[in-house]
């Protein structure tokens, strides 16, 4: 049977429950458009300042750019107070995402100190408060992301379901590590699982996700509604691809070869110029042709000239050199 299925978020019905998860500095719409292209179904900008938005930030604003393969486009907010969170939505609305979700997971210090992200969890009706203040903004479902809970001592991330859930929340996904943990350990599918069984909407499942196998793992071992992919997608949005084939029963496919990795890593920053300049494109393209060469014959050489970059044209010479080569020893 396949697991390929639709999810329906209110009156929003997303085709497919293959997701790009947000990632701060990684998930602009260059990268978010190519993993489109290779299947993800829905796709969230990098985590956006509700106080940026609602001051006019020009580096916040700038995190809402699109391409227009984006269709199913959600905004990740992150914020504590109801009245700016519902004042971004606002901002929000010329935009039209298909949804708006509310971080709740985010381990950063300068992200805890504010009250947002993971600080949320610990106290589980601020959750409730902010998802009521952005649903009376807007038409779009509201959804939220969440962590295990603040440390092992306190897991209560189906307390933050229920109060999101109570609030309105259309769906929650569960990153199933503490605020603590970071991105350390092991992500316990169980709890989302669990939280699958509890709570009485949709639930997707993140953490762990670093192949297509292990969505299709996700998947099974949880039956959460839709399947979250963050950093295994980074230099390797072919995990669309091979995930979709997985959850129709069919075999993966071969891995991509070093001239499609090369070439698809080449087009993301083409489109990164074309959204950020080129200056700009090739400093940030440096981390993204590391993820693009992991595992390639001779890529540590590859990489260690990769961060003297600073034209599109070094890029695509360096890609020329490695491939006439056959890869460099």
């Amino acid at each position: 049977m396949s697991l390929l299925a639709p999810v329906r978020l209110a009156a929003l019905l997303i085709p497919e429950n293959l997701f790009l998860a947000p990632m701060a500095g990684y998930s602009d719409a260059a990268f978010r458009s190519l993993c489109v292209e290779a299947g993800a179904a829905l796709v969230f900008t990098e985590m956006v300042s509700a106080e940026g938005l609602v001051r006019g930030s020009a580096p916040t604003q700038a995190l809402l750019a699109r391409l227009d393969n984006e269709k199913y486009w959600g905004v990740q907010l992150f914020g504590s107070d109801a009245r700016t969170a519902a004042a971004a939505v606002r901002r929000l609305a010329p935009l039209r995402p298909a949804l708006i979700d509310l971080n709740c997971g985010c381990s950063v210090p300068k992200v805890l100190k504010t009250g947002a992200g993971a600080a949320l969890l610990r106290t589980p009706q601020r959750i409730g408060e902010l998802v009521r203040a952005m649903r009376q903004e807007t038409a779009a479902p509201v959804t939220v992301k969440i962590r295990s809970g603040w440390d092992s001592g306190r897991l209560n991330y189906l307390e933050a379901a229920d109060s999101a859930c109570a609030a309105g929340a259309a769906a929650v996904c569960l990153h199933p590590r503490t605020r603590a943990q970071g991105f350390t350990g092991t992500a316990d599918w169980a709890q989302i699982a669990e939280l699958k069984r509890r709570l009485g909407a949709p639930v997707f499942g993140s953490g762990d996700v670093f192949s297509a196998a292990d969505a299709l793992r996700l998947a099974e071992a949880t039956r959460c509604d839709a399947v979250m992919v963050a950093r295994g997608a980074l230099g390797n949005p072919f995990i669309f691809t091979q995930a979709r084939r997985l959850f129709a029963g069919l075999p993966a496919g071969d891995p991509p070869s070093p001239e499609e990795r090369l070439r698809v890593g080449l087009r993301q920053l083409a489109l990164a110029v074309d959204l950020h300049g080129e200056r700009t494109a090739c400093r940030e393209m440096r981390k993204h042709f590391c993820a693009y060469t992991r595992g390639l014959p001779g890529g540590a050489k590859l990489r260690a000239l990769a961060v003297r970059a600073e034209r599109a044209a070094d890029y695509e010479e360096l890609a020329r050199e490695y491939l006439g080569k056959k890869g460099w020893a």
